[in-house]
C-alpha cells in the first residue's frame, strides 16, 4: 500500500531530478492519527494533535543544560515558551510565531523539535509555507527519526505543490511511526 496525497501525474520526484537513489522502505499499512490528519490536509486535526502531544517528544533526548545555561535567565525562556504555547492553543498563530521565534534565538544549544514543529504549523496557518518547510526540516535535525517532523514537511511540500516529495515525506513519517510503535511494544515485554 502506498500512502499519498492526490497528485499531478506530470511531477517528478526531487531525488530523480538530482540523480539520487530512492530510500526504499516497507510502508506500514496504518498511519498514526497525526499521519492520517496530514494525509487529509486536515489542519484542525493536526493542531489538536500537536496540542495534545505537547513537548513529550522532546523528553529523553539529550537536553541537559550546562551550568552556564542555568545561570542565564531561564525563567524568561519559560515565560516566552508559555506565551507561545497559549497563543498556539488559542490559534493566534501570528503571536505564536513571534514567541517561538524569540525562544529559538534563546535556545541556541538545546533546540526544541516541538517548538520548531509548532512554529512550522503556525507558518502554515499564516500562509508562510517556505518558512513552514524550513522549520519542519529543523525539527528533523533536532530529532532525525521524529515522525512529526516528516509529517509537517509533507504538509508544507503539499502546499507548495510538490506532491511527489510530500508523498515521500508522508511515507517516511509512517515508516518511522511504525518503527517507534514496534520499539514501544518491544519495551513492554
Amino acid at each position: 500500500m502506498t500512502l499519498q496525497f492526490q497528485t499531478n501525474q506530470n511531477q517528478v520526484a526531487s531525488h530523480v531530478l538530482m540523480g539520487l537513489p530512492k530510500n526504499t522502505m516497507i510502508l506500514p499499512t496504518l498511519l498514526s492519527p497525526l499521519g492520517k490528519a496530514c494525509s487529509r490536509m486536515d489542519l484542525e486535526a493536526v493542531h489538536e494533535i500537536l496540542l495534545k502531544t505537547g513537548y513529550r517528544d522532546d523528553e529523553g533526548k539529550e537536553n541537559e543544560l550546562s551550568f552556564q545555561e542555568w545561570t542565564q535567565p531561564v525563567q524568561e525562556m519559560l515565560n516566552i515558551k508559555k506565551l507561545g504555547d497559549v497563543a498556539f492553543r488559542d490559534k493566534d498563530f501570528k503571536n505564536a510565531i513571534e514567541c517561538y521565534s524569540e525562544l529559538v534565538v534563546m535556545m541556541t544549544t538545546v533546540p526544541s523539535a516541538t517548538v520548531f514543529a509548532r512554529r512550522s504549523f503556525s507558518y502554515l496557518k499564516t500562509e508562510q509555507v517556505e518558512l513552514a518547510l524550513r522549520d519542519a526540516m529543523q525539527a528533523q535535525v533536532c530529532i532525525p527519526e521524529w515522525p512529526t517532523a516528516f509529517y509537517m514537511q509533507a504538509l508544507a511540500l503539499s502546499k507548495l505543490g510538490m506532491e511527489t516529495d510530500a508523498n515521500d515525506m508522508l511515507n517516511d513519517g509512517a515508516a518511522f511511526d511504525a518503527k517507534r510503535q514496534q520499539q514501544q511494544s518491544s519495551w513492554r515485554c
